[in-house]
């Protein structure tokens, strides 16, 4: 019989998902003097050359160009950076007002972040706060805090693990012992259908099917003001993306990447927390 659970789990990508663009492309490409098509173009061919992840060859990028113009790389730099990242409509109210409405209901809600991108660049920024782990790719650095290698890359399959992470209790990258343990489904602090997953496109169809498979609860979000990705010029409009994703079963919703209150995205998240409390209330009814 399955138990009792109240808390609810919100995962979030973050490019394209919180904020508009890459992360890489507010401040750090443009002082290494390249622009953003050059920098993701160089990149791809680095990964090709020599089959190479292609998160793996970004980061790998980012540390020869810093080399090469001389741009400090310690921790604290991409803080910085990180800093500077703007995101969409109503991102920055939204979270104490999702957990003030999820508490209404009898529930504590957990933000998190699985992300391509950068966790130093993530941990820079005013919204860091509000997530209990932020999964993303990151660096190790050596003796004196200065990036020398990476430590973490999560790619579009990878970022399935973290999910389990999630609904194992499980908050950081390295322990592979628990994550791959058979844990009975009453013990695990979130299940998969107190989750909602929410991303952007492409990347985030394993975890957004896995979730939905699972019983939680996916959204598509979109940029309405673009016609299509900033370094991926062959991409699709990122609405008809979305729709397709929704159409082959891949989420359940799609909504324009706009968190102010009462907005489409805003009301969808509700419906979601609305559903996982009405089956949570059923649960109670068989204990």
């Amino acid at each position: 019989m399955p138990s009792f659970k109240n808390k609810i789990a919100i995962a979030y990508d973050f490019d394209g998902t919180l904020a508009p663009g890459n992360m890489q492309e507010y401040d750090f490409i443009p002082d290494l003097e390249m622009d953003s098509h050059e920098f993701w173009k160089k990149s791809n061919e680095i990964a090709k050359q020599h089959d190479m992840d292609e998160v793996l060859a970004y980061m790998y990028l980012m540390l020869e160009k810093a080399k090469e113009k001389n741009i400090p790389i310690k921790k604290e730099d991409f803080f910085k950076y990180g800093a500077q990242i703007s995101f969409y409509q109503g991102v920055e109210q939204y979270f104490e007002r999702i957990n003030k409405y999820a508490e209404e209901k009898g529930f504590e809600t957990e933000h998190y972040i699985i992300s391509s991108g950068l966790r130093e660049f993530v941990e820079g920024t005013s919204i860091a706060r509000h997530f209990k782990d932020i999964f993303a790719s990151g660096f190790m650095y050596n003796e004196i805090n200065v990036a020398c290698w990476p430590a973490l890359g999560v790619n579009y399959t990878n970022k399935t693990q973290f999910l389990f992470r999630i609904n194992k209790g499980i908050h950081n990258s390295y322990d592979n012992t628990l994550i791959n343990k058979i844990v009975p489904e009453n013990e695990k602090p979130i299940p998969f259908s107190n989750m909602i997953y929410l991303g952007d496109g492409e990347t985030d169809i394993p975890a957004m099917k896995m979730v939905k498979m699972q019983g939680g609860y996916t959204i598509a979000v979109y940029n309405e003001h673009i016609n299509s990705g900033s370094h991926l010029p062959a991409r699709r409009n990122p609405k008809e993306l979305c729709e397709e994703i929704v159409r082959q079963q891949r989420a359940d919703f799609l909504a324009p990447a706009n968190y102010t209150e009462n907005s489409p995205l805003d009301v969808l998240i509700k419906r979601c927390i609305d559903k996982i409390a009405a089956e949570q209330e059923l649960i109670l009814l068989q204990l």
